[in-house]
């Protein structure tokens, strides 16, 4: 099946919907978002004029073949999985989830791994109360658009007490150009639950002119007591344009931590927030991105503050070579009420290139006097100390240099909690650095 979304309203929106055999619910759900489409505006991301980009390369529904077992799946997703099998996964191939696993000791205890498209089915009341609730349909033209248009997806559920012990795996892979590429990750961890997740966004498009959108989007609702780890690695041909939403509700007493290589080829923009809703919340963002070429990047880290005693800490750190651009946005907002509040933020960006740029903006909102809040931000080049010290230990100039950055990329790099994808991350650091 192949349904044209280049140019699509309300009626599109629901046709594409029904073609799919979705509930009601979500027929009108996407109706509605498919009407807003048509008439909100771009996000205004700061000195970002993505009205440039190609951003009405919606695509077409294209499913993927469904796999029973790992040996079914197509060879460039099979060469991004462990060695091992995991006990919990779940794989996309461009608009539709093709292979899920789910142990059986860990659907004995209640936990549900499925695609989200299957999810909005057989857990209709989880998913309708949850779905698009902090990153909002009406938030601006591209929410809107995924809205409408988000496919195979990811819905995990951990029940209350519940811990997983090892990382639940999501690989979401795209090879086809003029595929809708609009995957949507929704967790819900209930109170005094614990869980790590990995999500893999890649694509291998060969040679195109089309431009593949990938207009993403996660929501994680971290319930009293809950811990969610959440790691993410995108790297997709340049190509691309990456979108990446990622949205997380922290209730009293609950942890989210976001590892995240933004290590995309193409044009990206993303943004990356945790609403600290209840007393005691914390939250703990490390985000790398590395620009090459003429990239053009945008990445915002978010902190809003409304319980009290809730903590963030935010750490971007970005490499730049070539002519690539980034606007890094760091954003700490404390609300009033928040007392006891404790915000801290640091932006660094290295420059590799006298060409490349790369604007460090810390941000403090602060609405209440009871509180912590501090920022530091840095824009430089490799520290010329720094590479001589190496150099009279007999290293040679590039490889200090090269030593230098990755020490500076780090404290992102040996937070990825699987062995097989941070190896991954180092490869493709290598290929954008090399």
């Amino acid at each position: 099946m192949s349904t044209p979304t280049t140019s699509f309203g309300r009626e599109a929106a629901a046709a594409l919907a029904r073609s799919k055999n979705e509930p009601a619910w979500l027929v009108a759900w996407r109706e509605e978002a498919g009407q807003w489409a048509t008439s909100l505006e771009l996000p205004k991301p700061e000195k970002t004029p993505i009205h440039r980009w190609t951003l009405d390369s919606l695509g077409s529904y294209r499913p993927g073949k469904p796999a029973a077992s790992l040996a079914q799946l197509p060879q460039e997703i099979a060469g991004l999985l462990p060695e091992q099998a995991p006990e919990a996964l779940i794989v996309q191939h461009n608009s539709s989830v093709i292979y899920t696993h789910l142990s059986d000791e860990l659907k004995a205890k209640g936990v549900v791994l499925s695609s989200l498209e299957e999810a909005a089915r057989t857990h209709e009341d989880l998913v309708s109360k949850h779905l698009m609730t902090i990153y909002k349909r009406d938030e601006h033209k591209l929410a809107a658009q995924h809205a409408a248009l988000w496919n195979g997806g990811v819905f995990l559920y951990v029940p209350r007490n519940v811990e997983i012990e090892h990382p639940v795996q999501a690989v979401i892979f795209a090879d086809d150009a003029e595929a809708t590429f609009a995957p949507h990750i929704l967790i819900v961890a209930e109170p005094n639950s614990r869980v790590s997740f990995v999500e893999n966004v890649a694509g291998s498009l060969g040679e195109t002119e089309s431009t593949l959108l990938h207009n993403g989007a996660v929501e994680v609702f971290a319930k009293a007591g809950a811990h969610v780890r959440y790691a993410a690695v995108h790297h997709m041909d340049k190509a691309a344009i990456d979108i990446s939403y990622r949205r997380a509700l922290v209730d009293n007493d609950a942890r989210i931590e976001w590892i995240v290589g933004d290590l995309h080829n193409g044009n990206t923009l993303t943004d990356t927030k945790s609403i600290l809703q209840g007393n005691g919340a914390s939250s703990d963002a490390k985000i790398i991105t590395v620009g090459t070429g003429s990239q053009r990047m945008s990445v915002t880290t978010q902190a809003v503050h409304f319980g009290r005693s809730s903590e963030s800490d935010m750490i971007t750190r970005a490499v730049m070579k070539d002519e690539a651009t980034a606007i890094i946005n760091g954003i700490t907002k404390i609300e009033k009420a928040a007392t006891k509040a404790n915000g801290q933020q640091t932006e660094k960006v290295l420059m590799l290139s006298p060409k490349a740029r790369g604007d460090a903006n810390p941000i403090l909102l602060i609405d209440e006097d009871d509180v912590k809040a501090g920022h530091a931000a840095s824009v430089g080049q490799v520290n010329p100390e720094q590479v001589y010290y190496l150099m009279s230990r007999g290293i040679s100039k590039a490889e200090a240099e090269r030593l230098i950055i990755y020490g500076f990329l780090d404290p992102v790099v040996s937070e990825i909690p699987l062995e097989g994808l941070r190896k991954q991350l180092q490869r493709i650091l290598e290929r954008k650095l090399g």
